[in-house]
């Protein structure tokens, strides 16, 4: 293991190794499994393998969070100049980019090409959705980077599952708004997954284009300049999936449709289980405070970060939204999911369930303070009776 070497305070020599150096190219490995799992069906004909990355994913990933547990261990602050500028890191995000193509160029593939059944055909279409959905993980990653590789890397991912506006929407819209009222992409106190979807998917697409116009206005371009960020990657999308569409057939239009849209579903459910509920205090000039690492859910678990590029060290980016995931750290005492994403997907599935264990969380690390909890107007009564922090018995 590469081992970099640093002062302590006191003057002394130390030595820190990144454990999980080797570990990285999980993040790249995950599009590739529903490729094997499709070259497992076409050599064995058995059609439960189609479901495997599915199955993967919300079951064996939770379930090897709880087996590996947490990491809570932080690089040395010295250190991270030296450890963000190691070519390593960056060179995994870059190699996974083509990967993100390949799957969806294979589920299209087996889906126009075998005569699969609707069962068959229902898992490649989800497990090329889930890979898509992955993509905009990668893309979250290389688009928060000012370089200009990063930077048109960010736009040519998301043009797979037709999300070229999330970079001017993530960076400039939910970053400024976060844990509020006013944004889109925070999940309010008392609101469902299912109803948080019809605030945030159509903010999500009209933020950004707000935004990106005001930008160029003030250039003095048009909003439909060839400068416009989200276009660029949009005219990505169009290259792409219409070369699928001459080379596959127009039948395999409602497939690449309906992949996307649970793509996008992957990134609904991260916005809502990321923030939920968590308010940044208003100051008297109208501002909201700065952002603070106790306005994310946090989690440390192995496991699902080592597949997701350290996303679910989501307080110490929205902090720090700069940091490469290589140098996120953990911070003491901030509001912490049960789970890894993939597990808080399954339960935000089921909002009794959520609710059951998430607001009392959220009402315990708020101390029982609902002035600091951004809870949704139109189910504050139910949540103000069914929610309350468990009572103490007097003596």
């Amino acid at each position: 293991m590469k081992s970099f070497a640093y002062l302590l305070p006191s003057g002394e020599n130390a030595v820190y190794v990144d454990k999980k150096r080797y570990l990285w190219p999980l993040s790249t490995a995950l599009p590739l499994l529903p490729m094997i799992c499709a070259a497992a069906y076409l050599n064995t004909g058995a059609e439960w393998v189609l479901w495997i990355p599915l199955f993967f994913v919300y079951v064996m990933v939770p379930a090897l969070d709880w087996l590996l547990g947490e990491d809570e261990s932080n690089p040395p602050e010295t250190l991270v100049p030296e450890l963000e500028s190691d070519p390593y890191y960056r060179v995994l995000t870059y190699i996974v980019v083509p990967l993100h193509y390949l799957s969806l160029v294979a589920g299209v593939w087996m889906a126009a090409s075998h005569d699969l059944s609707w069962y068959s055909l229902l898992a490649v279409t989800l497990s090329t959705g889930l890979v898509s959905g992955l993509a905009i993980n990668t893309g979250h990653e290389l688009g928060h980077k000012n370089t200009p590789l990063e930077t048109n890397l960010a736009k040519i991912v998301l043009a797979i599952p037709v999300y070229g506006h999330f970079t001017v929407e993530h960076n400039a819209g939910h970053h400024s708004q976060v844990a509020t009222p006013e944004d889109c992409a925070s999940a309010r106190f008392g609101e469902s997954i299912y109803r948080f979807a019809l605030r945030e998917i159509p903010g999500a697409f009209s933020r950004p284009w707000q935004l990106e116009s005001r930008r160029l206005q003030r250039l003095g371009h048009s909003t439909w300049s060839w400068r416009n960020q989200i276009l660029q990657s949009y005219a990505l999308s169009v290259l792409l999936y219409g070369s699928l569409v001459v080379v596959f057939g127009l039948a395999m239009l409602p497939f690449m449709v309906i992949q996307a849209a649970f793509a996008w579903w992957q990134l609904t459910s991260a916005n809502y289980i990321e923030h939920y509920g968590l308010l940044r205090t208003k100051k008297d000039n109208g501002q909201y405070e700065r952002c603070q690492p106790h306005h994310s859910w946090n989690a440390n678990h192995i496991f699902s970060n080592l597949i997701l590029f350290h996303l679910e060290r989501h307080s110490d980016h929205h902090a720090h939204a700069n940091r490469r995931y290589q140098s996120l750290r953990h911070f003491e005492n901030l509001p912490t999911l049960p789970s890894g994403y993939f597990g808080m997907y399954l339960l935000a599935y089921f909002p009794p369930l959520w609710r059951r264990v998430m607001d009392r969380r959220l009402l315990t690390q708020v101390g029982g303070d609902l002035s600091k909890v951004n809870i949704d107007p139109r189910a504050k009564t139910p949540v103000l009776r069914d929610s309350q922090p468990p009572q103490t018995e007097s003596a």
